[in-house]
């Protein structure tokens, strides 16, 4: 069942990402963040009311957000900071670069959540974990020579270090997702994460569009893609904290599955976005999730 539930959050995670490229595409990219973060809240707004008043009624319907302890507060508040800081980074990228492009490096998350275990626990990985390493680490190079014939380079343009950044902060709140999943009922980290969410990201907001002048200011337009990245983000994320919270799920696992909605928001680069190489790229993100699986699967 945790399999099922991570790969429909994978189908919902592509198409986020898709309406995310058309909300950013040409539009100030802090305000498209904020208001999607805001649906998010508003969504859970009435339902963590009505689980203090109406208890009974939320639990029968799996909506139930129960009371939690001022550390767990805590914990959550961190994961709101690291997710805000890794979307943040990855909006201003997703605005910059081709979602062709995008896609395959976002499907690296696993990866660097390995090479973190391996640089901060000292972990070892067998042959097929290795393997899987070496297969992403060398599409992703292939990738890189895609990059350049559009006239990205990997080495130098800031775009691509914005979304390798954030894919990496993405990969450490997976690995933190499970530690709360332990200690926390997954409603309770939902909503209060879309919460504080829109808590941290107000005084950036503020910041970022007073800081300059208006004339100098990228323009906000308004797109009923926006509200749509907090409306399917948080059925992403309902199914994904849904599966983390079985007790065989494993987040090795978990993390990859969640990784191949990439290849919806890919195809839809491909034929909405009519972007380039995509033969070429296309090959390349297929390497890429084949490494991925292999790593997960060596987890076993």
């Amino acid at each position: 069942m945790w399999v099922i539930l991570a790969l429909s959050s994978a189908i919902l995670l592509g198409i986020y990402e898709v309406f995310k490229k058309l909300s950013v595409h040409k539009n100030a990219v802090i305000p498209v963040l904020f208001i999607s973060t805001l649906t998010s809240a508003l969504i859970f707004l009435p339902i963590t009311v009505g689980s203090g008043f109406y208890p009974e009624f939320f639990k029968g319907i799996q909506l139930f957000v129960p009371e939690i302890t001022l550390g767990q507060h805590g914990f959550i508040f961190l994961k709101s900071m690291l997710v805000v800081s890794s979307w943040i980074l990855a909006f201003y990228a997703v605005k910059n670069l081709p979602i062709t492009i995008v896609a395959p490096i976002r499907a690296t998350g696993p990866i660097w959540t390995l090479i973190g275990a391996i640089v901060i626990f000292s972990e070892h990985l067998n042959f097929q974990q290795w393997a899987g390493v070496c297969i992403t680490l060398f599409f992703f190079y292939l990738l890189s020579t895609a990059g350049k014939l559009e006239g990205i380079n990997f080495s130098a343009n800031k775009w691509v270090f914005l979304i390798m950044a954030g894919t990496f902060l993405g990969a450490v709140s997976g690995l933190y997702d499970k530690f709360l999943m332990r200690r926390i009922d997954r409603m309770a980290v939902q909503a209060w994460f879309s919460f504080y969410q829109v808590v941290i990201l107000l005084p950036v907001l503020a910041v970022n569009r007073w800081r300059l002048p208006k004339g100098e200011r990228t323009p906000f337009h308004w797109r009923w893609s926006i509200p749509l990245i907090g409306v399917f983000l948080v059925l992403a994320d309902y199914l994904y904290f849904n599966s983390l919270s079985h007790p065989e799920s494993m987040i090795s696992i978990v993390s990859a599955l969640r990784r191949g909605g990439v290849v919806i928001s890919f195809a839809v680069g491909a034929l909405v976005f009519k972007e380039k190489n995509i033969p070429r790229k296309a090959l390349y993100l297929v390497g890429i999730l084949i490494g991925i699986l292999l790593i997960s699967m060596g987890s076993k």
